[in-house]
Order: C-alpha cells, then sequence, then structure tokens
C-alpha cells in the first residue's frame, strides 16, 4: 500500500455524502435524467484545436451535499494548483449563502486530468470559503485536512468502498423488470451472464474515467442487488483519499449524463430482502500495520471506537438506520460488536489481517447521505444536535426496555411493594425503593439496560442517562404497570 502523491483531500472519508438519492417510490421525469450527448454533433467541435487555451472545470460540493461545477479558460495549462485563480459562485442557488450576501468563494485544492474533453484540460477540485475568508458551513474539508495534519505522524491509509444502485430514466432499478422483479439475491454478486449482470458497460467507462483523471480508483465489483455496483478508493494517506473519492463520485454522476443513467447512494434504496448500500471504511495507522505489534494496535482502536459509537452513527450517515439492520451483511445500528472476517460486524478485521497478526480493520457503519443538510446551521449548533442525537439514540435504548426492566424490580421490591404503587409507596417499602433507585443509579446494567451499555462513557452523559433510567421508571409506576395481564387500578 502507498499513499496518493501530490494531491490534497476533501472531506474525512468516514462521513461524506456526494448527492440525493432516489427516494424510494419516487421516478424521474424523462426530461431530467434523459441521455443527453449526441456523439455525431459532437465530436467535430471537441476535434477543434483550442490552442493554448486550457479549460479547467471547477468542481465543489454544495450546501446539500451534492456537486456543483462550472468551466473557466486558462491561458496555459498550469503546474499546480497554485497557478489557480482564486473564483466564486452564487451561493444562494447552493443552499451555501443567503441572498443578500450570496457570493461565496471557491479556492483549488487539487488538479486532475478531464476525461471528458481530454488534452490539457482539467478537472478542479475546490474548497468553498465565505468572504470573510472563513470555511463555508458546508466546508468540512478545512477542519478534516487539519484532523490530518495532526495525525501526520501515525501515516494514517485508509481504503473507501464506495456502494451505490442504478437507476433508469423512469426511476426504476435499472435492469429490473418494469411490472416485477428480478429473481432474489445469490447470482448477481460478481456475477458474470446476461440477466446476473447490468450497466457493466456503464461501470467500466466510469472505471477508465476514473484512471484516466488520475484517480487512485483501485478495483470495481457487481454487489449482491442486481444492478448494485462498488468501487474501491485508496489506499491513500491522510486527506489525499477525499480528494479521490470526491472526483470518482463526480466522474460517475456526469457519466451517468451521457447513459440517462442515474447513481443512487442512498442507504437502503429498496425496501425488503434487498441488500444496502454502504461506504466500508478501511483504515490503518503505521503502529497497526507493523509485524508483531499491529493486531494489539487495531484492538485497541476498536475499543476507542466502541466508547463513541453512538456519536459516530449520529454523523455516518442519514438513513442509515433503514441499512443498519443486523440484516444483509450488516450490524444492528445501537449495537457495536467487531470479528474477524464477520460482515455482520460493526467492525470487521479481515482474515488475513487476523492470521498474521498485522494490517488494517474494516469501518462497515457509514453510509453516504449527509446528516446535516442544512449549511446555515452553526457549527456550535451542529455539535449539539449531533450530540442530542447521540444522547437520544442512546435512551431510546434505554425506553425500549423499560418494560423488561419492571421484572427486575419487581424482584427487589416484591411483589407487595409492587403494587403499593398504586396509592404511593408504603413506608415499609420506601427501603426497597431507595435499593432500586441506587440499582438504577449505578452504570452497570440492570437487566440488560444502562448507561455504560448504551455507550455513554462521559460524566455528563452519564449523569443524565442515569437521571433518564430514573424518569422512565417512575413514569412507568404512574402510568401502570402490567401485572396477570391487567394494569392498576383496573
Amino acid at each position: 500500500m502507498r499513499g496518493c502523491p501530490d494531491k490534497q483531500g476533501t472531506h474525512i472519508p468516514f462521513a461524506s455524502p456526494p448527492t440525493h438519492p432516489t427516494p424510494p417510490g419516487r421516478s424521474f421525469t424523462m426530461s431530467n435524467i434523459i441521455a443527453t450527448k449526441r456523439v455525431d454533433l459532437l465530436a467535430p467541435y471537441m476535434a477543434l484545436d483550442q490552442g493554448s487555451s486550457v479549460q479547467a472545470e471547477y468542481i465543489w460540493i454544495d450546501g446539500d451535499g451534492g456537486l456543483r461545477c462550472k468551466t473557466m479558460t486558462l491561458d496555459e495549462a498550469p503546474k499546480s494548483v497554485a497557478d489557480l485563480r482564486e473564483w466564486n459562485f452564487d451561493g444562494s442557488s447552493t443552499n451555501q449563502a443567503p441572498g443578500d450576501n450570496s457570493d461565496v468563494y471557491l479556492r483549488p485544492v487539487a488538479i486532475f486530468r478531464d476525461p471528458f474533453r481530454g488534452g490539457a484540460n482539467i478537472l478542479v477540485l475546490c474548497e468553498t470559503y465565505d468572504n470573510d475568508g472563513t470555511p463555508n458551513s458546508s466546508n468540512h474539508r478545512a477542519h478534516a485536512k487539519k484532523v490530518m495534519d495532526a495525525a501526520k505522524d501515525t501515516e494514517p491509509w485508509f481504503g473507501l468502498e464506495q456502494e451505490y444502485t442504478l437507476f433508469d430514466a423512469d426511476g426504476q432499478v435499472f435492469g429490473w423488470p418494469k411490472n416485477g422483479f428480478p429473481g432474489p439475491q445469490g447470482p448477481y454478486y460478481c456475477g458474470v451472464g446476461a440477466g446476473k449482470v447490468f450497466a457493466r458497460d456503464f461501470i467500466e467507462a466510469h472505471y477508465r474515467a476514473c484512471l484516466y483523471a488520475g484517480v487512485k480508483i483501485s478495483g470495481i465489483n457487481a454487489e449482491v442487488m442486481p444492478s448494485q455496483w462498488e468501487f474501491q478508493v485508496g489506499p491513500c494517506e491522510g486527506i489525499d483519499l477525499g480528494d479521490h473519492l470526491w472526483i470518482a463520485r463526480f466522474l460517475l454522476l456526469r457519466i451517468g449524463e451521457e447513459w440517462g443513467i442515474r447513481p443512487s447512494f442512498h442507504p437502503k434504496p429498496l425496501k425488503g430482502d434487498w441488500n444496502g448500500a454502504g461506504c466500508h471504511s478501511n483504515y490503518s495507522t503505521k503502529a497497526m500495520r507493523t509485524p508483531g505489534k499491529g493486531l494489539a494496535a487495531i484492538e485497541d482502536a476498536i475499543k476507542k471506537l466502541e466508547k463513541r459509537h453512538l456519536e459516530h452513527i449520529a454523523v455516518y450517515g442519514e438513513d442509515n438506520d433503514q441499512r443498519l439492520t443486523g440484516r444483509h451483511e450488516t450490524a444492528s445500528l445501537n449495537t457495536f460488536s467487531a470479528g474477524v472476517a464477520n460482515r455482520g460486524a460493526s467492525i470487521r478485521i479481515p482474515r488475513h489481517v487476523g492470521a498474521q497478526g498485522y494490517g488494517y480493520l474494516e469501518d462497515r457503519r457509514a453510509d453516504t447521505l449527509p446528516t446535516d443538510r442544512d449549511p446555515q446551521i452553526p457549527k456550535e449548533e451542529l455539535r449539539r444536535r449531533r450530540k442530542e442525537e447521540a444522547f437520544g439514540r442512546s435512551m431510546n435504548i434505554v425506553s425500549a426496555s423499560i418494560e423488561n426492566m419492571h421484572e427486575a424490580i419487581k424482584s427487589i421490591l416484591g411483589q407487595d411493594c409492587w403494587h403499593e404503587h398504586e396509592e404511593g409507596i408504603a413506608e415499609d417499602c420506601q427501603d426497597r425503593e431507595d435499593l432500586v433507585l441506587e440499582t438504577l443509579h449505578r452504570e452497570t446494567d440492570v437487566n440488560g439496560v444502562g448507561c455504560s451499555g448504551v455507550g455513554i462513557s462521559s460524566a455528563e452523559g452519564s449523569a443524565r442517562c442515569r437521571e433518564e433510567i430514573v424518569r422512565a421508571y417512575r413514569e412507568g409506576m404512574a402510568s401502570g404497570p402490567q401485572s396477570n395481564g391487567k394494569t392498576r387500578g383496573e
């Protein structure tokens, strides 16, 4: 494995989306997505000499996690991004600025070859900045770059597996029967042959375009659901992978214009017994790649990931709960797990890594839809909302288990004191009630319920969690736990 040369990167690879998905059950009009390229008309013009001028396609991520682009003419080919001009655009039309202060600036960060125009023409990936010189709220790359620079000494390598589903001009899954479904999953993964593989010509076009552009694409394969595919980008070191992943996504969507195909990155584009689409992240550091010591470093990293599982899930992609169900080669959204060669775990250690004792881990939890689609949310507020969402997920687990907890509480209170809750706690039951509350206040689980068990480890979070458990317990007593099929008071 080696890093990607001479390119800087964009979004941290764990959580970033390229575009809105095709909403399940919704189709697109033919005029919106029908193939637009007429090779017979375009070819004579593309063959014309353009002299020393260069067309530079400036590409950026908009306020909804989608991609935008526009073209600038350069007098000559740039030697590096330092030779490229800063540009601007109307941010009010991309959900990145208000109409009365709409200029957003584009700062080039990476150059790739242009597979559509060829020659010396280029693709230019850009960051977005507000007029005061600060990163636009949709610009996650600026912060990601700082994080990667701070971790540079650990030599972090990334490789991403981008899964996606193809839809046709009618909004149907590409190649599927118009009034029905294909056969069940089984023959499609890495399949060969008519009826098992769909749109291979489109996939090959994307693969070759990535190679031409200089994207570090490392492979492709057909996925488990028919007309679902995957490409892999990496390994690249640090922030570089982001640039390569985003340009690979841009090329996929751009080629889709010419084929009349709309790739969807939705984590669960179809309900039912069909696999979803994620963006698995393969990660390692120098310590993990060191023979004799690597596996211990990998296991240490997994412990750290476990402690912050729910915080990660909160930003690992919208609608991810539809994919992470514990079925179809996924782990449950609310339960962290890890294992060797286990594709049903949150974190997988590849078999050969476990055998040789060093290498990398695979985080199978992330998808590619944005969690934070509103770019006007201040960063502090966004962080607060993410924290609240993570805590909310934790308490959903706790609340769902409160009913089961009543049986454990019953055994502590005893049947007499349990029924005394109808009229209030009797004096002789108070000691046992205190014991219940003391038990609930502990971080250890009560009949499978507790704060540490749902991934809350901070002192503040644990205190809130314990308070919430007690509150839920008291409300459960007030609303009437069931006994012998009847609610108290009946």
